[in-house]
């Protein structure tokens, strides 16, 4: 019998008033509204009601996702690892905190070709593949939680999986792969599940 395969999974912040009013917020540290910690919750308890048993849970160092990581680790009992600052969101430079509208007034449609201060796909990729290596490296038959950002998560998936995935990644969904022989295999993508049954 081999060893157990590592599961992680990758998991979008909660709503914060920036995202609320469509304002890109790449590493400005804007914190949970009461929404998005709701929204942790309703993640927390779903895991806990499923089969699925994790070891750990990382988060980013920005305080929206140590946040969210803060309840979810809570409502599962299990550690709150270190957060690793590899795994912040995108930076973006002289366009945070604009709306779409503010962004396109400003520099146009095609303002995400300009050099404003962003990070290139090809740097996002790079530190999140390194921490995927490390992480697997680390805690190899361990099932992690992992939480990050959308802007984040979306590189990552393409470092992985090319252009298989272009959803758009929800606040507070969840994405489950697993880890065979070098290669990530998704059990789940992009899940809102346990938000949408909570919507009335």
């Amino acid at each position: 019998m081999g060893a157990k395969p590592m599961i992680i999974g990758l998991i979008r912040h909660g709503l914060t008033d920036w995202n609320a009013l469509g304002r890109i917020q790449g590493q400005s540290d804007i914190p949970l509204n009461d929404e998005g910690r709701m929204q942790a919750k309703m993640l927390g308890d779903r895991l806990l009601q499923e089969t699925y048993r994790w070891d750990y849970c990382i988060t980013s160092n920005l305080s929206r996702a140590v946040e969210t990581g803060t309840i979810i680790a809570g409502i599962l009992g299990i550690p709150l690892l270190e957060p690793d600052s590899r795994i912040r969101e995108r930076a973006y430079g002289q366009v945070e905190g604009l709306t779409a509208g503010e962004r396109e007034s400003k520099w146009g449609k095609d303002w995400s070709r300009l050099d404003l201060g962003q990070e290139s796909d090809q740097e996002l990729q790079c530190r999140a593949l390194a921490f995927l290596e490390d992480l697997s490296a680390k805690y190899p038959d361990r099932n992690v939680l992992i939480v990050s950002h959308g802007g984040f998560l979306a590189q990552l998936y393409n470092a992985l999986y090319k252009d298989k995935y272009t959803e758009r990644i929800g606040n507070l969904s969840l994405t489950i792969l697993e880890k065979l022989d070098k290669e990530w295999n998704p059990l789940l993508y992009n899940c809102s599940r346990h938000i949408l049954q909570n919507q009335h």
